[in-house]
């Protein structure tokens, strides 16, 4: 251990920022009657995400239950939602393995809040308006494209995404070093993650916000398919400067529907060789009494910071990441 590694890697200026965009955060949704919420960060279930990796806990005193801090508190708030909590919001932090970097802390902060009876792009409103309260953007200078997942892939790569073939999309993809060896359509989302990640998405939000949406059904997550396109999911995230910020869904409400995506989800965990586990069942449980109409959003606190105080590493707005922690 290095002598210097008790201090913290946010600077005094950083950290009253970083106060100074929670304080707003919360006069923000004040201001719209949006209900603060607190909900555990310890959970009986891990997501099913192949993307997201959840860390896992013992409680001694409990007979060594097996626990797990959550990645979001998307499936808490979500039960709130359906015992009638009304719009809500919540700063908490998360964790997720195998995340480091200069984007990537494995302890984070998000800021995910719910409004019922909001359309994706109700909410894509919303979410611009809080965004540029916090970079204390100018009105001039207030400006955001909404961009199809399609569209976005057309007009960086020069492909469609919807249609284009497995052969083409891992030739786009060799660039990065991937090998294109035993192709099927299994590795179709494989494929088109690593491009968004690597191609598209850090081509994005460039003197603007950039909010994509309308992403494949196969990638719908909790979001509801659009019922004009099924082939498209009511999805969205929002790039600026290259940096994913947000991901944001029309929920989905259907129990059943959603049950059959998280044992998709298992199935493809298996596939890559990753822990599989059963999925939350007070979460199906909430959505089959009855989850109500809404969109809901995640929205990364520390690299909006990032981008707010300029910093070039997610390292400068914390007090002590996980090597320090």
């Amino acid at each position: 251990m290095a002598e210097t590694d008790w201090q913290p890697t946010a600077t005094r200026a950083a950290l009253e920022r970083r106060a100074a965009m929670l304080a707003a955060t919360r006069h923000f949704f004040a201001e719209r009657k949006v209900l603060e919420v607190d909900t555990p960060v310890m959970v009986n279930a891990p997501v099913t995400d192949v993307h997201i990796h959840s860390a896992e806990v013992r409680l001694r005193r409990h007979g060594g239950d097996r626990l797990f801090l959550h990645t979001s508190p998307e499936f808490a708030m979500k039960r709130l939602l359906a015992a009638g909590s009304g719009d809500i919001y919540q700063i908490c932090h998360v964790v997720r393995g195998r995340e480091r970097g200069r984007l990537h802390n494995a302890e984070f902060t998000l800021i995910e809040w719910y409004r019922l009876g909001f359309s994706m792009h109700q909410l894509i409103d919303e979410v611009a308006a809080l965004v540029f309260t916090l970079l204390e953007t100018p009105a001039s200078d207030r400006r955001a494209e909404r961009i199809t997942y399609r569209d976005a892939f057309r007009r960086e790569l020069s492909l469609d995404p919807f249609t284009a073939s497995l052969e083409s999309l891992a030739q786009a993809a060799s660039e990065l070093g991937f090998q294109r060896t035993g192709l099927s359509e299994t590795h179709r989302d494989e494929l088109l993650d690593l491009l968004m990640g690597s191609r598209v998405g850090p081509a994005l939000g460039h003197g603007q916000l950039s909010f994509v949406h309308a992403y494949p059904a196969s990638q719908a997550a909790l979001a509801r398919l659009d019922p004009d396109d099924p082939a498209a999911a009511l999805r969205f995230e929002l790039y600026r400067d290259g940096v994913e910020l947000a991901n944001g869904f029309q929920e989905l409400a259907a129990a059943a529907e959603q049950r059959a995506r998280f044992d998709q989800d298992r199935e493809e965990r298996k596939r890559r060789g990753l822990p599989a586990h059963a999925p939350d069942e007070r979460l199906l449980a909430a959505l089959e009494a009855g989850l109500p109409d809404c969109a809901g959003v995640a929205l990364g606190f520390d690299r909006l910071a990032m981008l707010a105080m300029g910093a070039s590493h997610i390292d400068d707005v914390l007090s002590f990441p996980v090597e320090r922690a």
